[in-house]
C-alpha cells in the first residue's frame, strides 16, 4: 500500500512540475513600440524601461485577460511592415488607422483621437497656417501619418518634406533652425513643446485620427482579447486614471 501510495505521490509531483513549467515557458506576446512618441510611449531615463499612456493601457488589457508581454523597440518605418508580415504579434506605437493599412493588418477598437500639428522654432514669424510653408522645409517621422501628409503637401508645392528616423530628431533640427517646421501628432507635439523648450504649436490641427493597437492579420483572437481588456479597462475607471496621469497632470 505505501509503496503505490508512494508511486501516486510521484506521479501527481511530476504532473504538477510539468504543469509549472509549461506555465513558465508560456510564450509573450511581442509588441512592437517607438518610444519616441511621448506621452504614448518613451523611454524613462531613470529606468531606461518603455513607459507611457499606451504601454500602461496595454500592460493594464494584457493583466485583464491573463496573456504577458514582451515590448520590442523598433523604429516606426520598420514597424508597419513588421506588423504587416507578422513579424511582430501586436503593434502599439501611436499608430492611425487608415485604410491602407487596413490592408496590411487588423486593428483594435480605436482607444484615443489625435490630429496632425505644425510645430515651429519660437520667435519665428509668418508661419501660423498651411500656405505659410510653400518654400520650407518640414520634417516629419518617415512612415508616419505626418510624413504622408507633408509630402501630399509637397506634392501641392506646399513645403518640401526632410523624413527622420525617428521624431525626436525631428524636433531637435527644428529647436536648432535647421527645419522650418515639424508636423507631427498633437498630443507628442504638446510633449516636446514641453520637454524641449524653445518651440511652439501654431496653426490649426490638420486631420483627426483614430488610434489603435495594430496586430498581425494571422491573429484575429488578439483583437478579440484586446477588444474585451480595453472594454475591462475602461468599466473599471483604469483608462480615466491613465489618462489623467499622462494627459492632464503631467502638463
Amino acid at each position: 500500500m505505501k509503496k503505490i501510495t508512494s508511486t501516486i505521490l510521484i506521479v501527481l509531483a511530476f504532473l504538477m512540475i510539468a504543469g509549472c513549467s509549461a506555465k513558465k515557458s508560456e510564450k509573450a506576446v511581442r509588441v512592437a513600440t517607438d518610444p519616441t512618441w511621448p506621452p504614448f510611449e518613451m523611454m524613462d531615463e531613470a529606468t531606461k524601461e518603455i513607459t507611457g499612456f499606451e504601454i500602461d493601457l496595454l500592460k493594464a488589457i494584457a493583466e485583464n485577460q491573463k496573456f504577458a508581454v514582451e515590448f520590442v523597440n523598433v523604429n516606426f518605418d520598420a514597424l508597419i511592415p513588421g506588423i504587416g508580415t507578422c513579424q511582430y504579434e501586436v503593434g502599439a506605437s501611436t499608430i492611425t488607422v487608415t485604410e491602407e493599412r487596413k490592408g496590411q493588418m487588423l486593428f483594435s477598437e480605436p482607444f484615443i483621437q489625435i490630429g496632425q500639428i505644425m510645430t515651429v522654432k519660437e520667435g519665428v514669424e509668418g508661419l501660423v497656417n498651411k500656405e505659410d510653408f510653400k518654400d520650407k522645409v518640414i520634417g516629419a517621422q518617415t512612415g508616419t501619418t505626418g510624413a504622408i501628409m507633408a509630402a501630399e503637401w509637397e506634392a501641392e508645392g506646399i513645403g518640401k518634406l526632410r523624413g527622420y528616423d525617428t521624431v525626436d530628431l525631428a524636433y531637435l533640427d527644428l529647436k536648432n533652425g535647421q527645419i522650418d517646421g515639424v508636423l507631427g501628432d498633437s498630443t507628442m507635439a504638446e510633449s516636446y513643446v514641453k520637454s524641449l523648450g524653445g518651440i511652439v504649436i501654431v496653426g490649426e490641427t490638420y486631420s483627426s485620427e483614430d488610434i489603435a493597437f495594430a496586430v498581425c492579420k494571422d491573429n484575429k483572437d488578439m483583437v478579440t482579447k484586446l477588444d474585451a481588456g480595453l472594454k475591462a479597462v475602461k468599466d473599471s475607471g483604469k483608462y480615466d486614471e491613465l489618462f489623467q496621469k499622462y494627459f492632464v497632470d503631467a502638463k
